[in-house]
């Protein structure tokens, strides 16, 4: 396993903890809650002062059940969970096809499952589930976590409910599993070169799907790049020629063992599978989701359509200045210019209304839950433990880079909650139940 901090501390030492239990980050995952909750309260008053929505009175009811979910599992062993990971595991991704089958549409997904206003989002808590097997199967092969059979193990059960998820289509929840999986494998010591050929296919495939929803949506004849999407012609050239390419590639490895043929394959083949990931993206995603990817390059090309949202949500975070508009006086959210306020952009109405020095001291409580995260993860007791809170880690990571970068515009819109903040019982459910589990490790880190 990896060391990426300066040396582990003693087992005796408990700081910042009562009980063993980490009160800082305790404390940091209600006081998220509560800025959520009055900034959700926030979102639903009008510009005359009008409260015109209840979902402050649901997070309420969530964010308290979710932190007393939050200390029952902080109470179980964690390692106990283990002789059920398979199982969770297996149940959710059943889950996620009945979802996939039969779950009712929200916001353009097929994600959710329940009865009228009643529901749950599978999807959420599979993530939780794959952090917890794919942990379990890297600490029962974690003498052989170099080999690539385990590397392609590990791929293929993060790949079994990103598939799903990716034919709702939601591409949010889908992008989460990747930190989840590159997150556990590197902390586990798997090999760097099979890490950095899924970057390399991540990178790949992202800009091979930008720019070829510019071309498919904004060019009038598909430039070099469209035309070797969408011609079959070129399509099927371009697959044979880099087909031959992989093989001469292979055949001067396998004959000379030079490096240069090794990097060669390990180029082309990456090439070859973001081209065939991406084919998949424009088959499983639709209009209004490529066009964020379109709009993302440049909102005005579509300034009241798909270009809406990054404009005024950037246009809200500008206002904010340096100390905010003060609580319930934005304008943006007040006005109703922000879509999806309370969820997706619950970041662009608090940095308008509290500002850059607001801003800071939101920064600084994520912060705090990803440093006591890697401490956890530093200070475990065992590799199931500490593959845990990576996987936890890397999800968290995740969802505040994209969801404030989506909110600033550096980021591509993708519909990922801010966790803590935004309106939703099942990613804060998800949220609290990845704190209650880490405060588990944490605890169990001074027992035998």
């Amino acid at each position: 396993m990896r060391s990426f901090l300066p040396g582990k501390r003693n087992s005796n030492q408990r700081p910042f903890s009562i009980m063993g239990y980490d009160f800082v980050l305790i404390l940091t995952v209600i006081t998220l809650t509560i800025i959520g909750i009055l900034f959700i309260y926030s979102s639903g008053i009008t510009s005359i002062g009008e409260n015109v929505s209840n979902e402050y009175l649901k997070q309420i009811f969530w964010g308290i059940s979710g932190i007393v979910i939050m200390f029952i599992i902080s109470f179980i062993d964690y390692r106990r969970i283990k002789l059920i990971s398979l199982y969770l595991y297996i149940f959710f991704i059943f889950l996620l096809l009945i979802t996939v089958l039969f779950g009712a549409v929200r916001n353009g997904a097929r994600s959710w499952l329940g009865i009228g206003a009643l529901g749950i989002q599978p999807s959420e808590f599979a993530k939780i589930a794959t952090i917890i097997f794919l942990a379990s199967y890297l600490e029962d092969n974690s003498k052989e976590i170099e080999s690539f059979r385990v590397f392609a193990t590990a791929c293929i059960i993060v790949a079994l409910p990103t598939m799903l998820i990716m034919a709702q289509p939601d591409l949010g929840t889908t992008l989460v599993f990747f930190p989840i999986l590159m997150s556990v494998l590197y902390i586990g010591g798997a090999n760097l070169k099979y890490l950095g050929f899924v970057i390399l296919l991540i990178i790949l495939s992202s800009i091979f799907i930008t720019f070829n929803a510019w071309d498919l949506y904004l060019s009038q004849d598909f430039k070099v790049l469209g035309r070797v999407f969408n011609d079959s012609d070129i399509m099927m050239y371009f697959i044979l020629g880099m087909g031959l390419l992989i093989l001469l590639s292979s055949a001067g490895y396998i004959l000379f063992r030079k490096r240069v043929y090794f990097w060669l394959l390990y180029i082309k083949t990456a090439l070859l599978m973001s081209y065939f990931l991406t084919l998949g993206a424009f088959k499983a995603l639709k209009g209004y989701q490529l066009m964020r990817l379109v709009v993302f390059l440049n909102p005005q090309v579509d300034p009241r359509g798909s270009g809406w949202n990054i404009i005024q949500s950037v246009t809200a975070v500008g206002s904010g200045g340096i100390s905010g508009k003060g609580f319930l006086q934005g304008t943006q959210s007040h006005y109703r210019f922000l879509p999806q306020q309370s969820t997706d952009f619950i970041f662009s109405i608090f940095a308008e209304e509290s500002g850059f020095l607001g801003s800071l001291v939101l920064f600084f409580l994520f912060s705090l839950i990803i440093i006591r995260g890697l401490y956890i993860v530093s200070t475990s007791k065992d590799r199931f433990g500490a593959y845990i809170s990576a996987g936890i880690v890397g999800m968290f990571s995740f969802h505040i880079i994209e969801n404030i970068g989506m909110a600033i515009g550096i980021m591509p819109i993708t519909g990922i909650p801010l966790l803590f903040l935004s309106y939703g019982g099942s990613s804060l459910w998800t949220a609290f139940i990845s704190i209650g589990i880490m405060l588990s490790i944490h605890q169990k880190r001074y027992r035998d």
